[in-house]
């Protein structure tokens, strides 16, 4: 089975820089998009940046011009580097992928990490 596996989260001040990294593991045989989501206390989950496999991205309001998506194609592996954070990044943030598992389906699945917790003081 697939799964993806968050780190980097953690507590920073204002101004300050985190940088998320997701792992994705088991059966893959290929990953389509891969997304970063977040969600803070009280509020939906949104989407914060997506990377294709073209490595074309794409960011919400909030994120352009502070966070950066990465991704290494060899390790599976998505990264969000954010800057300049503020109190108002405090959230979960949540690693998502679309997945090919096995080279006899075309079908890609969606999976979710279970999130890394971003804390930003005042």
């Amino acid at each position: 089975q697939v799964q993806l596996v968050e780190s980097g989260g953690g507590l920073v001040q204002a101004g300050g820089s985190l940088r998320l990294s997701c792992a994705a593991s088991g059966s893959i045989f290929s990953i389509a998009a891969m997304a970063w989501y977040r969600q803070a206390p009280g509020k939906q989950r949104e989407r914060v940046a997506t990377i294709t496999s073209g490595n074309t991205t794409n960011y919400a309001d909030s994120a352009k011009g502070r966070f950066a998506i990465s991704r290494d194609n060899a390790k599976n592996t998505v990264f969000l580097q954010m800057n300049s954070l503020k109190p108002e990044d405090t959230a979960v943030y949540y690693c998502n992928a679309n997945i090919r598992p096995s080279q006899y389906s075309a079908v890609f699945d969606n999976y979710w990490g279970q999130g890394t917790q971003v804390t930003v003081s005042s």
